[in-house]
């Protein structure tokens, strides 16, 4: 058995418990803390969304489905995509319904890495992508972009790719990104394109955060390399459904047969009632994202300006709903030692930098989906801990 446990651990030496969990649960007990930490809609699943669950339960569909999705369901995803987004896919052949976006991470990864591997990602970023390329015995090559406004720049790409002699499998890239909240511009992404083309990778592209931009429309790097490009999005952020975990991934019909097979072994298929709220999200509540985005543009505003004000300096957030937050140069701790005093001793949450990659380090994780009078509330406490220090 100690051997077994060995191997055990051997596969998940590179892979941590989520550090983000872990730092939101040291801090969550910490009487009066106004938490800006995890990055989960305050909003409720629109009531129509739920209203299509209880009917689906009513009318027992409750048996195995599809291990791709429902019919339905894989029809809205396309036409959702492509008139958003202008994707093409085709419903029948290109998508699956997974259980969340996490799922879809963990199955695309598991279908085209081989051990000793390599997968280029950007850094700071969800640290899950690493985790998971842990797992499967590859080699995560991390690439810091802090000096190039949080984006992977085609150049570097180029070169890191010429470093390691073109052994390198995929890129993944997330935008809107999560934890600095930039999106990549259709100059950059074409640029990305057409080195991810030349070297025939595998680009994993996570869009979770799709609809929430600001001032911009999402663009995706699919339709610039779509033979080159898996794609990953669901119903979490831009319908406020973290806990139906409802995601999907979308590619060329050959690699999703394949990946397909590794999501019967994962989980068979998404539950049912879950599958028609969603259904009922993309059909009938196409736009419920974009009025949740136009209240979450006024509190990136505010907190934003009043960590601007205390000395905190960021990048816009074009995306999802982040603040990546510089601490200012008097506080001379690293960025987790910060945050616990900040969580301590000011009452607000946050989450380290460092937690995010290569690139964090020295900066904290704000999120605004949160309440307004929180939001002022938390910005009124900083720039006083600021100014006692």
């Amino acid at each position: 058995m100690t051997k077994l446990i060995d191997q055990i651990n051997d596969n998940l030496k590179n892979a941590k418990e989520n550090s983000i969990l872990q730092f939101n649960k040291e801090i969550a007990q910490i009487e009066d803390l106004i938490p800006l930490t995890l990055g989960e809609p305050d909003f409720n699943t629109p009531e129509h969304v739920k209203k299509a669950a209880v009917a689906a339960i009513e009318n027992n569909e409750s048996h195995y489905s599809n291990p791709r999705g429902i019919d339905a369901l894989r029809k809205a995803v396309t036409d959702f995509l492509d008139t958003k987004y202008d994707l093409k896919y085709n419903p029948d052949t290109q998508v699956i319904t997974t259980a969340g976006v996490t799922e879809g991470i963990y199955d695309v990864l598991a279908t085209i890495l081989n051990p000793g591997d390599n997968v280029i990602i950007p850094t700071p970023t969800f640290p899950l992508y690493q985790d998971d390329v842990s797992l499967n015995g590859a080699n995560s090559i991390f690439v810091d972009t802090e000096k190039d406004g949080f984006v992977l720049t085609a150049d570097k790409l180029e070169n890191v790719i010429k470093e390691h002699n073109g052994n390198v499998k995929a890129v993944i890239i997330n935008t809107p990104g999560n934890p600095t909240g930039v999106a990549y511009t259709a100059e950059q992404l074409s640029a990305l394109a057409a080195v991810i083309k030349k070297h025939n990778l595998f680009c994993i592209s996570d869009e979770i955060y799709s609809e929430l931009t600001y001032g911009r429309q999402h663009i995706s790097i699919a339709k610039l390399a779509p033979d080159n490009t898996i794609l990953l999005n669901g119903m979490s952020k831009s319908h406020a459904m973290t806990g139906w975990r409802i995601g999907f991934i979308l590619g060329p019909e050959d690699l999703i047969d394949r990946i397909n097979v590794v999501h019967q072994f994962a989980v068979t298929c998404v539950t049912d009632n879950a599958q028609f709220a969603a259904l009922e999200g993309l059909t009938n509540g196409a736009d419920d994202g974009l009025e949740m985005k136009k209240t979450y543009e006024i509190r990136r505003d505010i907190l934003r300006g009043g960590l601007e004000k205390a000395g905190f300096h960021s990048p816009q957030p074009s995306g999802a709903f982040y603040i990546f937050a510089k601490i200012p140069d008097q506080f001379t701790q690293d960025d987790f030692e910060f945050s616990r005093q900040l969580a301590h001793q000011a009452k607000v949450g946050v989450i380290p930098g460092s937690s995010f990659g290569k690139g964090g380090e020295g900066y904290i994780r704000l999120s605004y989906a949160a309440s307004n009078d929180n939001i002022k509330k938390a910005v009124e406490r900083i720039q006083k801990f600021v100014q006692s220090h």
